[in-house]
């Protein structure tokens, strides 16, 4: 076969049934991502005779005398195609794990597609941005600034991004080592079963399979998936592969061979006797006498609070006495509020996948290049399974196509490890998108009850909550998801009675584990749904109903105690954020609803700890070369978080520099001390806070060491891009001392606290039960904020997340535990046709305890979204979900339970 390739001839026979994705990727075109396989995300989107195509179920084989074009046949980093500047020139991307496809495919477009962009990018999905960027991108609109001073407070591009709009930028599969093996994971078919026999002989003779895993290679050792800064914070209930399987789809054995395909043929000639035992898949259940006991054979050593009963962890507290609070709303005519809302699976969606690549160096180390959030911890719970010391394992990443939370497991590298230890040659593990539905962990499913009271004048005299959260088949994150995500939920609000009552059981259910907002999202649903019914009940504005009862600054927080622990109020914007979002919604934006539709507004409030708790390490260091050019080394990893454009920015402003002098290395074990992780926003906050103390030290020795030759005192030297000016003279970066380094570190303590609030405007077909938002506002308190753009990008594509999460998407379970849409088509990720242009607000405040005054804002503006949606629709149709997803369907069959509503017209509804 013969085809060319961005204008060179390719010429080499596809496989049987290959498709043009993995052609062209075996040639090495890596620009090319896969997303889905399943032609549904659009992340590999080429063009064949100027068409754009997803060559994921395009045949190679129809290539054959055509010409293909590629992204990186668009133009290059030197010469830019009009539709690769223009994404750059509009900061079109976070994580740009799409870019590739999205630009190929907006390459193409003329007047007429512009005209209705929600149609011709419906094949093309961004989990990351929220759409706005990418609308502008294509439509020719600037939103970066060209940064030739200092860039602090400027909306300056990323360092990445010319590569990115190219394809040039190497994400974790963009790259095939010599001798390369791939691996496949045979997944147990059943809930819970002891594995009675398994015999690998047919798979062993397989040509092409090296190596064949079972439970019996498997080190002994218990771990967790999940990864923190201090190990103990998760259970230790896992085993590599164990002889138990606990949920359908847990590794029951792994095959390396010479390719993915006879690998996975391999796979399915392993011949695996499974003993059934009991499941149980209600939480509820669970917990009740008799239940089955998932991890009865653990001891008290795995940090389990009582395996017997399925209980992972629990809490139990309060201040005051909840009752007398009701009695005393009560009684002075006040009201109160008792009831009950869940949330459902959700699947991260991240477009690239889960996965890893294992070798040995010259030096004989072990090597694993993954896609993680948090290449340290891999780095120390490897050497904690394999008995390896931190010289002996070198773990980096290079940009990651996303994360959300769901690359702070352990999901991948564990086994190309054993597997490169066994066999000494590169190993490759890569999830497929049914893996990420089936085997990787999901967001929690909460149940939330709540106790809500406040007198006649709205002033809150009770809150409670009992929370019962689904950890699934092990633990995971789920007791720091429990944790967290009662925490700030309730200690925003200042009330004299409190309790809190939550547990995280085990099911034989998908695991559960991190996801934005770690719990927060799930918690604030119940609690701010609760208070706009409460608010609507007393006739008081939920916006002042807020502001009567949130904390400020002198009070204590507050949720199952008095929090004694590091949290202050660095800064206060919660007050700000309020008006800053009522009055948005009350210019409105113009956009009128449907005829005869109903319309409503409704809001809900969000606080945040910027900085997890028990410890969150960061390290950095700093130098500068004869040119004036800074190498900055820091551990946190880049997935569109934007955290390598905030250092970047970090640096210019200590050193007096510009963006263009600065060079970074980083999320690589070998080029830094430690650095705890990528998650909790803590890129921003605790790392560029190690980024400023570096920059500061190494400020100090350059001033030291030019006053040293110059004559003149330090204290009268001025750093500038070019060297340093000491009164009349000038001393240039080749003129000082080789070596000047300037080290920081930070501990992620004392911590501050962020907020959010989000209002909508929305209309409710009352025959239908379709939502349409006609207004979305978020203001968010993120300190000073480094990079508007940026930063206003983090806001759109949480809020643009949470819609989905909302609105839409639901991981469904058949009643013998499997998942049963694994595929992207049957779970509903937001188009940009879904998602409106967010009117972004921010506070006007200074955090003393963050980098140049700033906060954290990665994961924040998701949390209060769904209350918001759900506060809208109800005050606009009257139909109150307690349950997510809020689709059409449970809209309208809430709206038919209600006795009035053949008789409710839209000039009845309320408003916010």
């Amino acid at each position: 076969m013969r085809v060319t390739v961005n204008g060179a001839d390719l010429n080499r026979e596809p496989a049987p049934g290959q498709c043009l994705r993995t052609y062209l990727r075996d040639a090495g075109h890596f620009e090319v991502k896969k997303g889905c396989d399943a032609g549904d995300c659009g992340a590999c989107s080429v063009l064949v005779d100027a068409e754009a195509v997803h060559s994921c179920v395009f045949p190679a084989f129809r290539a054959d005398g055509r010409a293909v074009t590629t992204v990186a046949g668009l133009g290059t980093p030197d010469d830019l195609h009009p539709v690769q500047r223009r994404f750059v020139e509009a900061a079109g991307f976070q994580c740009g794990f799409c870019t590739a496809g999205m630009v190929t495919t907006a390459s193409t477009f003329d007047e007429a597609d512009l005209a209705d962009l929600p149609q011709q990018l419906k094949g093309n999905l961004c989990r990351c941005t929220g759409y706005r960027t990418i609308v502008d991108a294509i439509e020719g609109r600037v939103n970066t600034e060209k940064a030739d001073g200092v860039a602090t407070g400027s909306s300056v591009g990323a360092p990445a991004g010319v590569r990115v709009v190219t394809g040039t930028e190497q994400y974790t599969m963009d790259f095939a080592p010599p001798g390369l093996l791939h691996m496949a994971v045979l997944s147990s078919p059943v809930a819970h079963a002891r594995i009675a026999s398994i015999d690998t002989r047919r798979a062993e003779s397989i040509p092409g399979v090296r190596l064949v895993l079972t439970h019996a290679d498997s080190p002994s050792l218990r771990f967790s998936t999940a990864r923190h800064h201090s190990r103990t914070d998760d259970p230790d209930d896992t085993t590599m592969l164990d002889n138990v399987v606990r949920f359908v789809g847990q590794r029951v054995a792994a095959v390396v061979a010479e390719s993915v395909a006879v690998a996975e043929l391999a796979c399915s000639a392993i011949d695996v006797e499974y003993l059934e035992l009991p499941a149980v898949f209600d939480p509820e259940e669970a917990t009740r006498p008799g239940a089955p006991a998932l991890h009865g054979d653990k001891t008290v050593d795995a940090r389990i609070a009582d395996a017997s009963r399925n209980l992972l962890a629990e809490v139990h507290g309060g201040v005051g006495d909840v009752a007398d609070g009701v009695a005393a709303a009560e009684e002075s005519g006040g009201a109160a509020v008792r009831e009950s809302y869940r949330t459902q699976r959700v699947q991260h969606v991240h477009l690239e996948t889960h996965g890893c690549t294992g070798w040995r160096d010259d030096d004989g180390r072990l090597v694993i290049r993954t896609s993680s959030q948090v290449p340290f911890l891999i780095r120390d719970e490897l050497c904690y399974l394999f008995g390896l010391g931190p010289d002996d394992v070198r773990v980096f990443t290079k940009r990651v196509g996303g994360g959300f939370g769901a690359k702070q497991e352990m999901l991948t590298e564990d086994l190309v490890a054993l597997a490169v230890l066994r066999l000494g040659e590169p190993v490759r593990y890569e999830f497929s998108r049914s893996d990420q539905f089936t085997a990787a962990p999901c967001r929690h499913p909460f149940r939330v009850d709540v106790t809500a009271a406040a007198d006649r004048n709205g002033t809150l005299t009770a809150l409670a909550i009992d929370v019962l959260v689904d950890a699934g088949a092990y633990g995971n994150h789920s007791p720091g998801v429990m944790f967290h995500g009662c925490a700030e939920s309730m200690s925003v609000y200042r009330v004299a009675n409190k309790r809190v009552d939550a547990m995280a059981v085990y099911t034989n259910n998908l695991p559960s584990g991190a996801f934005r907002g770690y719990g927060l999202g799930q918690v604030m649903f119940g609690v701010e749904s609760a208070l706009d019914e409460l608010a609507a009940r007393l006739g008081i504005d939920p916006f002042d109903l807020r502001r009567r009862n949130v904390i400020v600054p002198g009070d204590d927080f507050v949720d199952s105690h008095v929090v004694d622990d590091d949290l202050e109020f660095g800064s206060y914007g919660l007050d700000q954020c309020l008006d800053l979002a009522q009055s948005a919604l009350r210019r409105g934006n113009g956009r009128t609803p449907p005829a005869g539709w109903a319309v409503g507004e409704g809001m809900a409030i969000a606080m945040i700890a910027t900085i997890p708790p028990r410890g969150h390490v960061a390290d950095a260091s700093i130098t500068v070369d004869a040119s004036g050019t800074y190498l900055l080394s820091v551990g946190t990893a880049e997935f569109g978080n934007g955290t390598t454009t905030v250092h970047s920015q970090l640096v210019t402003s200590e050193l007096n520099t510009v963006v263009g002098n600065v060079v970074i290395r980083q999320s690589d074990t070998d080029v830094t001390g430690y650095d705890t992780g990528a998650f909790g926003s803590a890129g921003t906050v605790v790392a560029g806070m190690a980024v400023q103390a570096a920059c500061r030290e190494l400020r100090a020795r350059i001033l030291t060491a030019a006053a040293a030759l110059s004559g003149i005192p330090a204290e009268r030297c001025v750093l500038g891009p070019n060297g340093v000016q000491c009164d009349d003279a000038f001393v240039g970066f080749a003129d000082l001392p080789t070596g000047l380094i300037g080290h920081g570190r930070h501990e992620g303590t004392p911590r501050s606290v962020a907020f959010n609030v989000q209002a909508f405007r929305v209309a409710v077909d009352t025959a239908t039960g379709e939502v349409r938002i006609l207004q979305s506002v978020q203001a968010a308190d993120a300190g000073v904020v480094l990079n508007p753009q940026q930063c206003r990008g983090q806001v759109e594509g949480g809020v643009a997340q949470a819609i989905g999460s909302s609105l839409y998407e639901e991981m469904r379970v058949d009643e013998s535990g499997a998942v049963t849409n694994t595929a992207l088509r049957e779970y509903h990720v937001p188009q940009l046709a879904d998602v409106p242009v967010t009117e972004v607000y921010f506070a006007d405040t200074y955090d003393r305890l963050g980098p140049l005054g700033a906060k954290s804002m990665s994961e924040s503006p998701y949390n209060p979204v769904a209350p918001a949606l759900a506060n809208a629709i109800a005050r606009a149709c009257g139909a109150r979900l307690r349950r997510l997803p809020m689709t059409p369907a449970r809209i309208w069959r809430t709206l038919t339970l209600m006795p009035d509503v053949g008789a409710r017209a839209p000039s009845d509804t309320g408003s916010a």
